[in-house]
């Protein structure tokens, strides 16, 4: 292709005033030709930063009548509707941020779409990109993993008598940790290991007067025999410490990644890490697959990133039911 890729910004947020449309700009041959978001002060202010001439405070109208290469869909998942299905269906691309979806009935009708439009697609599980994450999952190729630990801790949330103006406050708009941090610790999990997830369950400790829980803790049972937890806590405002986010356990040892910074096998470090931009690693990458037809080049797509929200959407519907057990085939054709 000479001539630009087109791309339509769908949101206009703090995501993609401070991550995509900067990283966009930076691409020759990307021409923004228009964004569109519900919040009439949110889209003029990105638009006259970025210098985006056309605006749209609907999306389906953005739709029709611009003529658009691919769509980056980089609105809060709560607000997912259609959108992303027309846009498949008229043959425009896909970046969609992740979460995908609240409802895995919406995620996989979206996905339907992708596949029938036959467009490429890709969603924001960044990290893969990341050196380290690629290192990890080199270290294990060869080794029978049994478990994967993920943990994430955080102060207090928000009480209830606390401002509920921002949806990052509403646990059912999908404004808790264990949504948004749940879903890339998932895939990162899918990605280091090779494994899916097969079967979800969970359970959240939510006392009285807090918009969130103050720790929800996830079950997996991976496709290969291991098992898997995450574990979001918001009750210690010391956070992690020198304790890893993952930490893997193979027959006859462990790897653990602290951060973005290093990898210790067996206590020992192996990979210490250099400073890494993912989130423009994934953007140029999603440019070139559209720009030279190739998704080939991408590190995931639509398809790939359900199975990384089922989990965690699973897991939400177990802990509301006590902690049954979801069965993760079952859960996704629902």
């Amino acid at each position: 292709m000479n001539k630009p890729v087109r791309i339509a910004i769908y949101g206009a947020g703090n995501f993609a005033n401070q991550t995509h449309i900067p990283n966009l700009k930076r691409f020759e041959g990307v021409d923004i030709v228009a964004l569109c978001d519900v919040n009439e002060n949110a889209l003029q202010d990105t638009a006259t930063r970025f210098d985006i001439e056309r605006t749209y405070m609907d999306a389906h109208t953005m739709l029709a009548c611009e003529t658009i290469d691919a769509l980056y869909s980089i609105v809060p998942a709560y607000v997912r509707t259609d959108v992303e299905i027309s846009a498949a269906l008229k043959g425009i691309h896909l970046f969609s941020e992740k979460p995908q979806a609240l409802d895995m009935a919406l995620a996989r009708r979206i996905g339907e779409a992708v596949q029938k439009g036959g467009v490429i697609s890709t969603v924001g599980f960044r990290e893969r990109y990341r050196p380290i994450f690629q290192e990890a999952k080199r270290l294990l190729k060869d080794k029978r993993v049994v478990h994967v630990r993920f943990q994430q801790i955080a102060p207090y949330p928000e009480q209830i008598a606390q401002n509920r103006s921002s949806w990052w406050t509403q646990m059912e708009k999908g404004g808790v940790r264990f949504f948004d941090w749940g879903v890339h610790a998932t895939d990162y999990t899918r990605f280091m290991t090779g494994q899916d997830v097969v079967q979800s369950q969970a359970f959240l400790c939510r006392p009285d007067g807090y918009h969130n829980p103050m720790s929800s803790s996830f079950h997996y049972q991976l496709s290969e025999g291991a098992t898997a937890t995450l574990t979001f806590i918001e009750a210690d405002p010391g956070g992690l410490g020198e304790e890893p986010y993952f930490k893997l356990f193979f027959e006859g040892g462990r790897i653990a990644i602290f951060g973005y910074e290093r990898i210790e096998l067996n206590d020992k470090v192996v990979y210490e890490a250099e400073p890494f931009d993912p989130w423009l690693a994934q953007d140029r990458t999603f440019i070139e697959a559209v720009r030279t037809s190739n998704p080939d080049i991408l590190l995931n797509d639509y398809h790939d990133g359900i199975k990384s929200l089922a989990p965690i959407l699973a897991g939400w519907t177990s802990a509301r039911q006590n902690g049954t057990c979801i069965d993760l085939d079952t859960f996704m054709e629902q």
